[in-house]
């Protein structure tokens, strides 16, 4: 599956959020989500995946997703790209401050995360991050392979392409409101198969393109200290 980037004033960041039965969450966010980010305008979509509840007539008006990650961090998270230091940009939990995760997502995002770390051979810190950013060229080229989840997928994919990845130290608070889709075994029995399959087939399709960048092939900018757009198939994607 190709993502699309649709046309938006020119020079702003477009802040996607995925959203599935976020009524009781989904005004407040939006109200945080900045004007603004490095100086350029913040345009917000709001992905409904098949919400039973308000979510999509309230989303309309506010855009939100599920209150774990602050919009008020998007100018962090865009910085290394608006800077010129990195195409992909994932907001790491780990690096910042996580209030209370619960013990078994701790566990089950460092277990997650080192298989990525691994796959990608990237410096890692948190492969389940719901908060990225991607710079349109980055959007334009990245492939997600299945439409269960993007965190991890989405990741090898643009580090197959040589897409510059960096991270950014963000925050995070435990949901207060609704309930993540993720459940331990469905999750890797659709998210394990497709991270084994996402880096060769990247790595192929590359190799067939008559005109890769190599000029983008840098590796990882290291993460800044704390002074970092959700994008994905899933709300609540990250666990």
């Amino acid at each position: 599956m190709k993502m699309h980037v649709a046309e938006h004033a020119p020079g702003a960041i477009v802040l996607v959020l995925p959203a599935r039965n976020e009524e009781a969450t989904v005004g407040t966010v939006a109200e945080r989500v900045p004007r603004t980010a490095g100086g350029r305008p913040v345009e917000c979509i709001v992905v409904d995946d098949g919400s039973t509840d308000r979510t999509a007539a309230v989303a309309v008006a506010f855009c939100d997703a599920d209150g774990e990650y602050a919009p008020e961090e998007l100018d962090r998270l865009v910085a290394p790209i608006l800077e010129g230091r990195a195409d992909y940009v994932v907001g790491s939990r780990f690096a910042g401050e996580v209030r209370h995760m619960r013990p078994h997502r701790a566990v089950g995002n460092r277990i997650l995360t080192s298989l990525v770390r691994r796959r990608s051979a990237l410096p890692v810190t948190d492969g389940q991050s719901g908060f990225r950013a991607l710079s349109a060229a980055a959007a334009a080229s990245a492939v997600i392979v299945h439409d269960y989840n993007y965190a991890q997928v989405l990741t090898l994919d643009l580090a197959a392409r040589g897409f510059r990845y960096a991270e950014v130290p963000i925050s995070y608070h435990r949901r207060r409101h609704g309930r993540s889709f993720v459940r331990l075994v469905p999750y890797l029995r659709h998210v394990l198969p497709a991270m084994w399959r996402t880096w060769p087939a990247s790595a192929e399709e590359i190799a067939c393109e008559p005109s890769s960048s190599p000029d983008r092939r840098q590796g990882w900018a290291r993460p800044q200290p704390p002074v970092s757009v959700p994008t994905g198939m899933r709300s609540s994607a990250s666990i």
